[in-house]
């Protein structure tokens, strides 16, 4: 999709932030302290982007597939799986219409794409379909009820984002999916978006979060 190809060649700059460093930091430790992670496993990361998640199961011994609508983004993902040397399967495929067979995954893991997922209903029963029984299924994505969510839902950050095309959820909506089959949640993220670059450590998000609703938040199903 074109909002996002735009975004693709300076993606991963975000990451080289003290900010974005944290932020990937935490969220990384929220979901795999969710996820169970086995060698060998086969797992669809969904939203995959530039491949970040991608190759952090390939490099726990996951045989990993990432999916995106964005060719661009799958074409840096490409680049740095060569260059580290990871087996990852990349292909530009929509989360409502996975081309994938019945039950074919062991896991499914996607990290920051929800946000963008109109139907997420939709999207689920497809994840689902794919997925293996007794399969865990991981979704992480920005918590519209947190001081991050009213950032990214304000009107000055979204007039030059492609935030403005994104529909935000809370773990309310995630509780409202398959809610027999949801095993658990979590948050993280609670420093503050306008936080000084001194007070961006892991003490402080232990601090707020016992005050602060984290900006991050991550569910766990089980099919």
């Amino acid at each position: 999709m074109e909002i996002f190809d735009k975004e693709a060649s300076s993606y991963d700059q975000w990451y080289q932030t003290k900010m974005g460093d944290f932020i990937d930091q935490v969220e990384t430790g929220l979901a795999f302290n969710l996820f169970s992670v086995k060698k060998g496993m086969k797992v669809l990361d969904i939203g995959c982007g530039t491949g970040n998640f991608s190759m952090k199961l390939a490099q726990k011994g996951c045989k990993v597939t990432g999916v995106d609508i964005s060719e661009d983004m799958l074409s840096v993902a490409r680049e740095k799986a060569k260059e580290s040397g990871l087996d990852i399967e990349y292909y530009p495929v929509d989360v409502y219409d996975l081309k994938f067979k019945d039950e074919c995954f062991d896991a499914i893991f996607s990290m920051a794409a929800f946000e963008f997922i109109k139907e997420p209903q939709k999207a689920m029963d497809e994840i689902f379909r794919v997925a293996k029984k007794g399969s865990e299924i991981l979704i992480g994505t920005i918590n519209k009820d947190s001081q991050w969510g009213e950032l990214y839902l304000s009107e000055s950050f979204q007039e030059n984002s492609v935030f403005k095309y994104a529909d935000f959820k809370t773990l309310d909506h995630f509780r409202s999916l398959k809610d027999d089959n949801l095993m658990d949640t979590g948050e993280c993220l609670f420093i503050s978006p306008d936080a000084k670059e001194q007070d961006i450590d892991m003490e402080n998000e232990r601090v707020l979060s016992n005050s602060n609703r984290g900006g991050f938040i991550c569910a766990l199903w089980k099919k």
